[in-house]
């Protein structure tokens, strides 16, 4: 039983990161690869970023939706939130 439960929690984790990654691709690459110098993923990367935690992360993808003027509900926008957490920030 603990097993089947460990196995659909990595499963719909796998799902969330992958559903969180085509949303940011799709609305956020363009415009951080303007900000970034051609590179999107520099924004995440350089050592002066500033986002530091969780909560700034939230915040953070919370405006871009807004910048962006993209739809995302809630559980978007933390599919979004987990993608960058392990894809960049690791917190």
């Amino acid at each position: 039983m603990r097993l089947a439960l460990l196995l659909v929690m990595i499963a719909s984790s796998g799902v969330t990161l992958a559903q969180g990654k085509a949303l940011h691709d799709s609305a956020c690459l363009q415009c951080h690869a303007s900000l970034g110098g051609g590179d999107p993923n520099q924004l995440y990367t350089r050592g002066d970023r500033t986002v530091k935690s969780l909560d700034g992360l939230k915040k953070r993808v919370a405006y871009c939706t807004k910048a962006a003027d993209v739809s995302w509900d809630k559980s978007q926008q933390q599919a979004v939130v987990d993608y960058l957490r392990q894809r960049f920030y690791n917190f």
